[in-house]
């Protein structure tokens, strides 16, 4: 009986426990079944935009972004960008296999299994809280950089954000392959110091192309994906922490079957290297070229508009703009300005040290003080301390206050304590150059240096710039004369002093130059008087002709003539010209009497390969064939035996101010060079212009006031301030054959009826009894 009511009772207990349990379970299901249903209610709303707009399918089919605008060199090599953002894109076939791997190895191992929202990875992450690894897909990541400006902090704001960029995710997977979504991620993922897609991260880090990236820089990359800062290889406080992420990211390919395991552990082995190469608008190469470039893509944009009437925007449409510029001679051209600045720079503050007025000559103390406070009115600090109330006696009080800066050397960039005004005085102090390199026969400038540093010296010197070009103008006084009288290099005048009397060709008074060695006996070829720059023949040479032929042939040139005034002196180089017009002028000498308008871009595409422009070469002719080799023949003559001969041999190299000075010397140039030396009168501007058959290069130096200068001729001419930078230019050029430029001679008209042999000139007219030619009566 009690067996009886122990089991009756036990049968109540389970009953109980069953019932109780079925509650429970109805319980866990309809609130399994109600969160489900909050969940999919939360997809809905967020699909339907009641927490915010969502993205529409234009907007899917063309995310928004910011492409930098690209800008490639002759021989395909990127010159550097303009951008709001770095962004440059790659196609998928441009990235390299290991790196797509890296990538799906640790950030979504199931990437080719899902349809943007991994399952398996959101229950891990929930029941696991996140420490078994995150849910968020690359399709996911991809979603919230494309549509979700910033992460949220508030828990049910950041659920929300969430919801919207899952349903972004599946409508991505539906709209783009796998491939693409991987694209565009690496294509937009921020990895700092201006590096905005994978692309640009490549070469500002390892200063490579994607493709090029080996394992572990690949690896490097896909670890900072997880956090650009913490796991930075640049900065030094983190870079323990990206060679540690780096080896997790690799671990995680072998794990996946990417790498064997011995390839893993060697590599693990490597230590972390970067080839840190900032792309800053400050940095890279052809800077003061970037610059220009910019002013000659605003004229383009604004005469050329959209399809839909709209502006091109070179920092954001992901412009491609094709250069001129050869990137290997742009190269060389500023290696040879920073070897010889750097070099000449030492002997102009040796130089300096004894000048009571320095860096400025020739003025007094109180023009000094004058200068300096006139750059104080133009800096940058004046115009931010006046925008702010300062007075005037605030601020340049203000100049003469001791303060922390970094400043600019030939040894790096330097941190001191300084005066502003003691900084001005030290900018003030450096020598500076403009060269610039074109072939005469396309009118590719190749090369366009505009200064030594364009992170603190801003100035062109190679378009913006005009100063006095001294002897490097007489070339045009002969090539006119030699068009107009069918003048012959042997022909002879005398070095005697010649007086233009006041009256004559727009005088005002008598004009007598004077020869800067002092030499006036005897008679002298005309091949010899520009060789040696003798002043009095160029004079007698522009009274013959005068000077509007020659501001005529200027003109012709596309030299800006408008100040140059029509009287004799010009023949000696009074007018400011910019090296720009100097090489584009000569060139037509080299080129056979045709002018040909210099060219910067060949052509422009836009994002997707569509040209939009195209160069068409302009020219015209300006001299004879006869007088364009004539010319040349003359300038043959300064590199043999006038103030250029030191590019031949080893000429002065016994002497210190050369061993001090010219740098890159001896030269040792065997093949025909034309080429002119100019030096102002106070020896403020120094000046070559070299040419061989294809490649017409032009070199100024001097400093930025024209009262900064050395004081005597010995550093102060254009044959040692100017012309090794030529020389060092060359020596480089020439070793690189691909380059293909020309060591032949300079092209010979046919039936060539001016005769440039003088071993023979004059003798057959002599032996008749008749008076000699080469004696010029003028």
């Amino acid at each position: 009986m009690g067996n009886t009511k122990k089991t009756a009772k036990a049968k109540k207990q389970e009953a109980e426990k069953r019932r109780k349990y079925s509650k429970y379970k109805s319980w866990f299901w309809s609130l399994f079944a109600i969160g489900l249903s909050l969940i999919v209610l939360l997809f809905l709303l967020a699909g339907w935009g009641v927490f915010g707009t969502m993205p529409t399918f234009e907007e899917l089919e063309n995310p928004e972004t910011n492409l930098a605008t690209e800008i490639f060199s002759s021989d395909g090599e990127t010159l550097g960008k303009y951008y709001n953002e770095n962004r440059t894109p790659i196609k998928f076939e441009d990235l390299p296999p290991h790196l797509v791997e890296a990538l799906i190895a640790t950030e979504d191992e199931r990437y080719f299994e899902h349809s943007g929202i991994d399952a398996r990875g959101t229950v891990r992450a929930a029941v696991f809280l996140g420490k078994r690894g995150g849910a968020s897909t690359i399709t996911q990541q991809l979603a919230k950089l494309l549509f979700t400006e910033n992460a949220s902090r508030n828990p049910f704001a950041r659920v929300i954000q969430k919801a919207k960029e899952w349903v972004i995710a599946t409508r991505l997977e539906r709209q783009y392959t796998k491939e693409e979504i991987i694209t565009m991620y690496l294509n937009k993922y921020d990895f700092l110091y201006q590096a905005v897609g994978v692309r640009s991260a490549a070469k500002i880090y390892f200063d490579k192309e994607p493709k090029d990236l080996n394992v572990e820089e690949a690896a490097v990359l896909v670890a900072m994906l997880k956090n650009p800062i913490l796991y930075n290889p640049v900065k030094e406080r983190f870079k323990e922490n990206a060679l540690e992420r780096r080896n997790v990211v690799i671990s995680q390919m072998e794990v996946n079957g990417y790498i064997t395991e011995e390839e893993e552990d060697s590599l693990q082995q490597l230590p972390l290297k970067v080839t840190f190469t900032p792309q800053g608008h400050d940095e890279g190469v052809a800077t003061y070229f970037r610059v220009y470039l910019q002013g000659f893509m605003k004229d383009w944009i604004e005469k050329n508009p959209k399809p839909d009437g709209s502006e091109y925007n070179i920092y954001r449409d992901g412009l491609k703009i094709y250069t001129s510029i050869d990137s290997r001679m742009q190269e060389y051209a500023e290696e040879a300005v920073k070897d010889h600045i750097a070099h000449l720079q030492k002997e102009f503050d040796r130089q300096n040290k004894s000048n009571k007025t320095a860096p400025f000559r020739d003025v007094t103390a109180e023009e000094r003080n004058d200068i300096l406070k006139d750059a104080m009115r133009r800096s940058e600090r004046w115009r931010v301390l006046k925008a702010q109330g300062k007075s005037n006696e605030e601020i340049v009080k203000s100049f003469g206050q001791k303060t922390d800066m970094r400043i600019f050397t030939w040894d790096g960039i330097k941190d001191t304590i300084m005066t502003p005004r003691d900084s001005i005085i030290h900018y003030k102090s450096h020598l500076q150059a403009g060269m610039m390199s074109m072939t005469p026969q396309t009118g590719e400038v190749k090369a366009w240096v505009g200064g030594v540093n364009f992170k603190h010296f801003k100035y062109d010197h190679v378009k913006q710039a005009k100063r006095q070009v001294g002897s490097t103008f007489k070339p045009f006084v002969y090539a006119t004369a030699i068009d107009q009288l069918h003048l012959s290099p042997c022909d002879t005048l005398p070095q005697s002093l010649h007086t233009i009397e006041a009256g004559k060709h727009g005088n005002q008074n008598d004009w007598t130059p004077r020869n800067s060695d002092g030499e006036y006996a005897g008679m002298i070829s005309l091949k010899a008087a520009l060789a040696q720059s003798v002043n009095t023949v160029t004079a007698r040479l522009i009274d013959r002709i005068g000077p509007k032929p020659v501001i005529d042939l200027l003109e012709k040139l596309e030299i800006d003539a408008e100040n140059i005034p029509e009287v004799p002196s010009i023949a000696l180089g009074t007018a400011d010209l910019s090296v720009f017009e100097m090489v584009s002028a000569y060139s037509a000498f080299a080129n056979e009497g045709v002018y040909v308008k210099p060219v910067i871009v060949n052509r422009i595409e836009d994002k997707n390969g569509t040209i939009l422009y195209q160069h068409v070469p302009e020219t015209k002719d300006v001299l004879s064939k006869e007088a364009a080799y004539v010319t040349v023949n003359l300038l043959e003559g300064v590199t043999q035996y006038g103030s250029g001969r030191r590019l031949r041999g080893t000429w002065a190299t016994g002497a210190e101010h050369y061993k001090r000075a010219v740098t890159g010397y001896p030269y040792d140039f065997d093949n025909p060079i034309a080429g002119k030396t100019g030096t102002t009168q106070n020896q403020s501007d120094g000046w070559f212009m070299g040419m061989v058959p294809n490649l017409v290069t032009g070199v100024w130096v001097g400093a930025e006031d024209r009262s900064v200068h050395f004081p005597t001729l010995t550093y102060g001419q254009g044959a040692t301030m100017a012309l090794p930078i030529w020389g060092m230019y060359m020596k480089k050029v020439y070793a690189d054959k691909e380059l293909e430029v020309s060591k032949g001679e300079f092209p010979k008209p046919e039936n060539l009826s001016i005769e440039t042999n003088c071993e023979n000139y004059g003798k057959n007219q002599v032996e008749e009894g008749d008076s000699l030619p080469d004696e010029l009566d003028f």
